[in-house]
């Protein structure tokens, strides 16, 4: 069996993942089990420079907040800000202060000062996202700078009276911003402003807003960039994320986390297809938001299931799509000791070598009619890789031995 294994296997690298893709897909996407940890990033650097220069890649997205995101990507295309301060304000769930993250920023800047030394185009620069919301663990952010971001742009170019409101309204209807932030409202839908008059009234004028931005698309395009149309389109799909969002959040019902997530994920893919146009990206993010399966999660009401933004995206780009999981071996700075060798993990732990690109369905093939058995984390942090989704992911990434960041 041992052997079997070994001959689905593959180096970890650009030319090894095209070969396993029946086609070119727009859509890239390399999950990871666990967050934190900055060898699993490094590995995700080393795959994109590999992509940038060898495959034409030139854009990456990262589960972190597009609207913080917007910083990241103006400094690595055109210097605006230091790197210090776009590690600090650009990233978010404390991503920034990731070595790792650090060094993928300055890369692209580097590359992108290199292409303007070459004479190359502006669309030959390397391009950053995040696409995640502007969403924490515990609390999601108020809609007043994507709305009134968005409100803005119109007011700037469009004629006065086709605005359904006046930025007095909004700014009247949104109130204090601490009633969005509340953070007792993720436990509490009661302390959730989302099911309120004003709440009702901002979603409405949201999608009008955004309306007049597509209807106004071909003048718009003559007195603006296409970055800045593209800008406008994330602050209006944000916004009214945010509003779905906490919406969902003030809802007293059983289904309550389960519409959460929902939410959450369907932002990511709205975003993942807006930069797909780009052209091809390599995405980065938990597998939970990137497989095709269900996503599941037990929470403090029992069990939750929801689509993630890889199954939306898998279901409106098909073969486009493709989805690389990351599993590995042990984590034992976190408690995480070698696998038991009847778990997928242990019977890739069990090869020689450091890291694999294992040819997933070329693996369920060899193991015939045996099932591996599902691994149990100690950590809650490190989602094992379920071997029931052997037949649908492209390719595993296994890594044998996580190490500690070093500080």
């Amino acid at each position: 069996m041992a052997a079997d294994i070994k001959d689905t296997t593959h180096t970890v690298d650009a030319a090894a993942v095209m070969g396993l893709l029946p086609v070119r897909p727009r859509l890239l996407a390399l999950g990871e089990p666990t967050h934190g940890e900055d060898e699993l990033l490094h590995l995700r650097n080393d795959l994109f420079r590999q992509l940038v220069e060898q495959e034409g890649y030139r854009t990456i997205a990262i589960e972190s907040d597009c609207v913080r995101g917007l910083a990241v990507d103006d400094h690595v295309t055109s210097g605006t800000g230091t790197l210090d301060g776009v590690m600090e304000h650009g990233f978010s769930h404390e991503w920034g202060a990731s070595a790792a993250n650090r060094e993928l920023v300055r890369w692209m800047r580097a590359f992108n000062v290199r292409a303007d030394e070459d004479g190359r185009p502006a669309s030959d620069r390397l391009r950053f996202a995040g696409f995640d919301g502007p969403l924490e663990i515990a609390a999601a952010e108020s809609p007043r700078h994507t709305l009134t971001a968005l409100h803005a742009h119109l007011a700037t170019h469009v004629d006065a009276d086709l605005l359904p409101c006046t930025r007095e309204t909004l700014d009247r209807l949104l109130g204090a911003d601490d009633r969005w932030t509340e953070p007792d409202a993720m436990m509490d839908p009661s302390r959730s402003v989302g099911r309120s008059a004003e709440a009702a009234a901002l979603r409405l004028l949201t999608d009008e807003l955004v309306a007049l931005l597509d209807t106004q698309t071909p003048h718009l395009l003559t007195v603006t960039s296409r970055d800045d149309r593209d800008r406008a389109r994330l602050y209006g799909r944000t916004a009214l994320g945010l509003l779905r969002y906490h919406h969902a959040m003030a809802d007293p019902s059983p289904a309550r986390m389960a519409r959460i997530l929902a939410v959450r994920d369907q932002m990511m893919a709205h975003n993942l297809l807006s930069v797909a146009a780009r052209g091809p990206v390599l995405v980065h993010a938990h597998n939970s938001h990137l497989q095709r399966p269900k996503s599941a999660m037990r929470m403090w009401q029992g069990p939750v299931e929801w689509w993630g933004a890889g199954a939306l995206v898998s279901a409106e780009l098909g073969e486009e799509y493709a989805f690389l999981t990351a599993t590995l071996g042990t984590i034992r700075h976190r408690g995480v000791d070698a696998p038991p060798p009847d778990t997928v993990e242990g019977l890739l732990y069990a090869l020689p070598e450091d890291r694999h690109l294992v040819d997933a369905r070329r693996l369920a093939t060899s193991l015939g009619d045996t099932r591996p058995a599902v691994r149990a984390s100690p950590w809650f942090g490190y989602a094992p890789f379920d071997p029931a989704h052997l037949t649908a992911v492209d390719g595993l990434v296994f890594v044998k031995d996580v190490r500690p960041t070093e500080k």
